[in-house]
This record gives C-alpha cells, sequence and structure tokens, in this order.
C-alpha cells in the first residue's frame, strides 16, 4: 500500500521560505509523478505543482511560479516543495499526491492515486 508522509509546514513571516518534504513509501517512487495541492479553509484544493517520474519536468500555477520549486529524489523516495518569497495568502494545508498516470502536466486532482496526510503553512503579515 503506498503511503505519503508530509512534513516541513509550519508558521513564517511573509517573505521566508519554508520546504515542505514528501516521503512515499509501499512502491516504487519512479512510477509515479507527484504533485503539491493545497487547500484554505472554506476554500476547494487546488493544484500548486508536479514533477514528472525523471524529475526532468514540472509544472506550476501561475500563483507560485518563480517562488516555489518541486523537486524529486528518487534515491531517497522524497519529493519535495521549496517555498520562498511567501504571502499571506499562500496560507494553508499542503498535499503532496502521487499518480502513475503518463501525461505532460497532470494538474487535477482526480487524475491522483494517492494522498497524503496534509501539512500546514501558514504565513503572518
Amino acid at each position: 500500500q503506498v503511503q505519503l508522509v508530509e512534513s516541513g509546514g509550519g508558521l513564517v513571516q511573509a517573505g521566508g521560505s519554508l520546504r515542505l518534504s514528501c516521503a512515499v513509501s509501499g512502491s516504487t517512487f519512479s512510477n509515479y509523478a507527484m504533485g503539491w495541492f493545497r487547500q484554505a479553509p472554506g476554500k476547494e484544493r487546488k493544484f500548486v505543482a508536479t514533477i514528472n517520474r525523471s524529475g526532468s519536468g514540472t509544472y506550476y500555477t501561475d500563483l507560485v511560479k518563480g517562488r516555489f520549486i518541486i523537486s524529486r529524489d528518487n534515491t531517497k523516495n522524497t519529493a519535495y516543495l521549496q517555498m520562498n518569497s511567501l504571502k499571506p495568502e499562500d496560507t494553508a494545508a499542503y498535499y503532496c499526491a502521487a499518480t502513475y498516470y503518463i501525461g505532460s502536466i497532470i494538474s487535477g486532482l482526480s487524475e491522483y492515486n494517492y494522498w497524503g496526510q496534509g501539512t500546514q503553512v501558514t504565513v503572518s503579515s
């Protein structure tokens, strides 16, 4: 059974940085493209970023482009989300997700097969 565990969330001031990690177990990590999503209170879960199986391709929502970097280490079975220049509107629960779907841009919630439990990111102004 595939398990995803996020870590690295917390409270940070606007302009600061955080790095989220997503550790994957129970299956071959390199078989999955990975994604990050976020959900603010009372809002729908939204796509943030995705990375392909090898790590050679990434895609971001315009809201975070230039500030966030998604990466992965297939030797450590871990995906990352480096978040820089954080803004109060980035406050949300962040979820990582894994998919065996093959495509150039995988940004839909329904395209992901496995989800983590989420980690809270709070950005104060």
